[in-house]
């Protein structure tokens, strides 16, 4: 599970020391970090956590029973790409590197926890008998532009619609994002990668020596040099760095849903709303004349909020937040000027 990020479009609720994937965001009472622990478990009893050096204590108090030596620490953010390095580096001291490896994001949201059991050992199974890396796609069911996406090549394996990959695409333009909607040949790109350690170290030694290169420095890393070999290494992306240059991957389509919980309007789509469109929470709120809101106070401080509609007020000791719903995904840009590093 890779619990990193900052989560800066969630802010101020999401911040550097706390991010969106320790947060509780609908009525379950469980984190998106436990919710995506508690999915793993259906998939192996063995689950290591990748977390950065600034919430691992937070991590660890969400999930008290795992093992010490299940905790990935990154002294820093160093991109995905050095952290999925890091985690290979770790997981090969203590796992059969012939058995395949999910790669989870903690910060998903999943209500079909049975589809995304089916999915994933799917993709496992493909990949241990293809010795090659399978990503798991989810079907778009509206033309973002938010997500990069995945084109569907030819079907590998009919009775479980295993493709290939023909291409990636980038995050597109709405008038395309409604192209690949319509054709039915692209999945949203949800960064959910399954190959063993064997199958991961082959693809970097071929297609991303760098990455190797990075992972070899890791594996030989005394432990009084970790820090400085990590904080070392050049910030890179999984998808750049390794992903988009393989030219055999697999693709399992997703049958569950998902949501890639990255702003406010995203937020608004997993909670019940009342009568009036509007979801409130925290103490000493009062509105009047308000619909289709999103609207929490944090603070021990009274809201109040009139007149508006199609808003999000967000209230914390952190920062107070005040944007139109569907403007939600520039919070990030805003949030990001408060600090030095995210």
């Amino acid at each position: 599970m890779v619990a990193g990020g900052a989560g800066t479009r969630l802010w101020p609720v999401s911040t550097p020391e706390y991010p969106k994937h320790l947060l509780k965001i609908n009525s379950n009472n469980r984190s998106l970090l436990q919710q995506t622990y508690d999915r793993a478990k259906g998939l192996s009893k063995k689950i290591y956590v990748i977390s950065e050096a600034s919430h691992v204590i937070h991590v660890r108090e969400q999930l008290p029973n795992l093992p010490d030596d299940h905790f990935i620490v990154e002294p820093a953010r160093r991109g995905t790409a050095n952290c999925i390095a890091l985690a290979l580096a770790h997981i090969s001291n203590y796992e059969d590197k012939d058995e395949p490896l999910v790669f989870l994001a903690a910060d998903h949201f999943v209500r079909d926890v049975d589809g995304f059991t089916h999915s994933f050992k799917i993709a496992a199974e493909v990949s241990k008998n293809k010795k090659r890396i399978v990503l798991v796609g989810a079907e778009p069911n509206y033309p973002a532009t938010g997500f990069g996406y995945i084109e569907k090549g030819k079907v590998l394996n009919e009775k479980y619609f295993v493709f290939n990959v023909k291409s990636f695409k980038e995050k597109p333009p709405f008038e395309v994002a409604k192209k690949y909607l319509k054709e039915g040949r692209f999945l949203w790109n949800c960064s959910y990668f399954v190959g063993s350690i064997n199958v991961f170290e082959t693809s970097m030694a071929k297609y991303a020596p760098g990455l190797f290169h990075n992972l070899k420095l890791l594996k030989q890393a005394q432990p009084d040099k970790y820090d400085e070999v990590y904080l070392g290494l050049k910030n890179d992306t999984i998808d750049y760095a390794l992903i988009e240059k393989v030219p055999d991957l697999l693709v399992v389509p997703a049958s569950f849903d998902w949501i890639d919980v990255g702003s406010f309007s995203d937020w608004y789509k997993v909670v019940e709303p009342d009568n009036d469109g509007n979801h409130i929470t925290g103490e000493m709120v009062e509105t009047l004349e308000i619909e289709n809101s999103f609207i929490q106070n944090h603070c021990n401080k009274p809201l109040a909020v009139i007149g508006l509609d199609n808003v999000v007020v967000v209230n914390t000791k952190d920062g107070t937040l005040v944007v139109r719903k569907d403007l939600a995904q520039q919070v990030g840009d805003v949030s990001k000027r408060f600090y030095q590093e995210v």
